[in-house]
């Protein structure tokens, strides 16, 4: 129960991301500057966390032994996601962005065959089965907001979201695979989920600088709100969120049913953005097939966690991946 509390505070936190990011973007805040202000703070945030960590030293020797699949995997990962996940902010309320985003519970299964060639590649059934259950409540979040019709922003949103959805694993799960390849050579070392969180976070940044005179160029500087709306996505879900998700997915690592559980913790984010956006960004409440769809985005992700919980439990390796899809 501690586990299911702690996953539960942190989807809280994760839910961060999609409340303030769609303040910055009613409040005018280009979402160039969205992106790029979140990974440029978390940087020195995660700083002083790597104390307790394992250090930065076995990370910069790790990123120096092997730069590009370290500037590959974060682009993809980090770069790539948050970019279009910014971008989607702009285009209709919190919860919708947050239920969309769901998708990425299933990205990372549908991503296995192309990056496995081993056992990982195969897609279980029982979770393709629950995969489709999300995306048809995806489906219908979008189509009730859109009045039974997505016009062509819409349909673009919705492509935002769902690329990011893919790419966010699909980073992780890459970088995974590539450190599993190098772990017998001479002097590597295994990081654990926060070096490699800050690992991604420092390569990255070569490509936020890119990013930021981009921004520059297009909208000046950003205004101080969005700055400080940034740092609350910096610290609430690239630092605290991301640390209270992995101790709580740790603390049950062994238990199937307690994994499945905390893991299932995830649909919550649902709930809080859309409490969060009403309260605070007078969001209107979903109605209809929207309220609808979220409720089978939920009920999807729920049976989806039992489903990889139980694949999950007593495998280390399997285990890792698991944990791995919230490393950002």
């Amino acid at each position: 129960m501690l586990a299911v509390a702690i996953a539960l505070l942190s989807a809280l936190f994760f839910t961060c991301t999609y409340v303030l990011n769609r303040a910055a973007a009613t409040g005018g805040g280009h979402w160039a500057w969205t992106a790029a202000l979140r990974y440029l703070i978390t940087l020195p945030l995660l700083l002083p966390l790597m104390r307790w960590q394992g250090g930065i030293g076995p990370v910069w020797r790790a990123i120096r032994a092997h730069p590009w699949p370290w500037l590959g995997w974060s682009t993809v990962g980090f770069v790539l996601f948050y970019l279009t996940l910014s971008y989607a902010a702009a285009s209709g309320p919190s919860w919708l962005v947050a239920g969309t985003f769901q998708l990425t519970v299933i990205a990372g299964m549908l991503c296995a065959p192309f990056l496995y060639r081993d056992e990982r590649a195969r897609i279980p059934l029982p979770a393709l089965a629950a995969g489709l259950v999300v995306i048809a409540g995806v489906l219908l979040m979008q189509f009730g907001v859109g009045g039974g019709a997505l016009d062509r922003a819409g349909w673009i949103a919705l492509a935002c979201v769902a690329f990011s959805a893919v790419a966010y694993p699909l980073g992780n799960r890459g970088l995974l695979l590539h450190l599993e390849r190098v772990a017998d050579e001479p002097g590597a070392v295994e990081l654990n989920a926060t070096q490699r969180v800050f690992g991604l976070t420092l390569a990255s940044q070569p490509a936020w600088w890119l990013v930021t005179v981009y921004a520059g160029f297009q909208a000046g500087p950003p205004p101080l709100q969005q700055v400080w709306l940034a740092g609350g996505v910096a610290l609430g879900a690239g630092v605290i969120a991301t640390v209270l998700f992995f101790q709580a997915t740790g603390m049950v690592r062994n238990d199937p049913t307690a994994l499945a559980a905390t893991e299932a913790m995830q649909a919550a984010e649902i709930l809080f953005a859309t409490l969060l956006g009403v309260l605070l960004l007078g969001e209107t409440w979903p109605q209809g097939r929207a309220l609808g769809g979220a409720g089978v985005v939920m009920a999807g992700i729920v049976v989806f966690s039992g489903i990889a919980a139980r694949k999950a439990a007593g495998n280390p390796r399997a285990t890792r991946d698991l944990r791995s899809e919230r490393g950002g």
